[in-house]
């Protein structure tokens, strides 16, 4: 069994096509095909159904992904370690991110390529849940987001800094002259919320559970800069961690009164995984940018 055969296996998994894993690995789908059959061979049962022009994961195929993955991230591993031994002038690191901690990401991310220009940075912007998805899978070397609690054991976490949700509006609003807010009053409004998948949606929907409310949700978004753009119409209120408000947004806030709204900004990173030395520098950088902004 091959490293390179595991990793043509994943991709496959991945695309569920021999003809555009192909394209994405750089050989021939014949190539790939003989591969993929060699080690179907060694194992001595089926990775995938051939139907048609499909590929379908077969039961052995679904458990074997698990093992792949995991060789292949050890042997990725297993060559940083030695490649830290040199230097972290070159290499890539890899960035799962949520909007709302772009505040301190982009600062970091100039000063950190300001020092070490020859980096490579691949930055994925997305939901939480969708995030911590493609970080167990080995796609990001960390993400960073604001989470409700740390209840997945196979995660690290850095605690950044806590920032308080506010009830967001036009500034025009009558409401922003409000010093607090409660979530009764907030429960009587035309929200326009993240959608599902953000957890400052999920966190925003605990709380309206755990006191009986029913929102008047109009508008579900997964973008918040158009979430914002809807809230500077006036017609609709929305829910947002208040550190990812800034004045260039041209909106309001009020502060939610009566609960317990403070928001964790974290580092995340999966357990067990060695940590490159660009990794723990660029750590530095974003810490010393959540003390000059938090």
């Amino acid at each position: 069994m091959e490293l390179r055969q595991l990793r043509y296996f994943l991709k496959a998994k991945e695309l569920l096509n021999f003809t555009e894993a192909a394209h994405s690995l750089y050989i021939s789908q014949s190539t790939l095909s003989q591969q993929i059959k060699h080690l179907e061979d060694e194992l001595g049962v089926p990775l995938f159904d051939r139907i048609g022009k499909r590929i379908v994961l077969t039961e052995a195929g679904r458990l074997f992904a698990d093992y792949a993955m995991q060789s292949v991230h050890q042997a990725d591993n297993g060559l940083q370690i030695l490649q830290d031994l040199n230097n972290m002038d070159t290499g890539e690191i890899r960035i799962g991110l949520t909007y709302g901690l772009k505040p301190i990401f982009t600062p970091a991310l100039i000063r950190f390529m300001t020092k070490y220009p020859k980096m490579k940075l691949q930055v994925v912007l997305g939901t939480s849940q969708e995030l911590l998805e493609r970080l167990t899978n080995f796609e990001f070397d960390f993400l960073l987001s604001f989470l409700i609690s740390e209840k997945e054991k196979h995660f690290n976490y850095q605690l950044l800094f806590q920032s308080p949700m506010a009830l967001v509006m036009a500034k025009k609003s009558p409401l922003s002259a409000k010093k607090k807010i409660t979530m009764e009053e907030i429960s009587e409004l035309p929200l326009a919320l993240p959608a599902k998948g953000y957890s400052t949606r999920e966190f925003i929907t605990e709380v309206f559970r755990e006191r009986g409310l029913s929102p008047e949700i109009s508008l579900e978004i997964n973008d918040i800069p158009t979430l914002l753009d809807v809230v500077k119409t006036g017609n609709w209120y929305s829910i947002l961690s208040q550190f990812s408000i800034s004045k260039k947004d041209e909106v309001a806030s009020v502060p939610i009164q009566g609960v317990n709204t403070q928001r964790r900004a974290m580092i995340i990173s999966l357990k067990g995984s060695y940590e490159k030395k660009s990794v723990k520098a660029f750590y530095e950088f974003i810490k010393a940018a959540s003390e000059n902004l938090s």
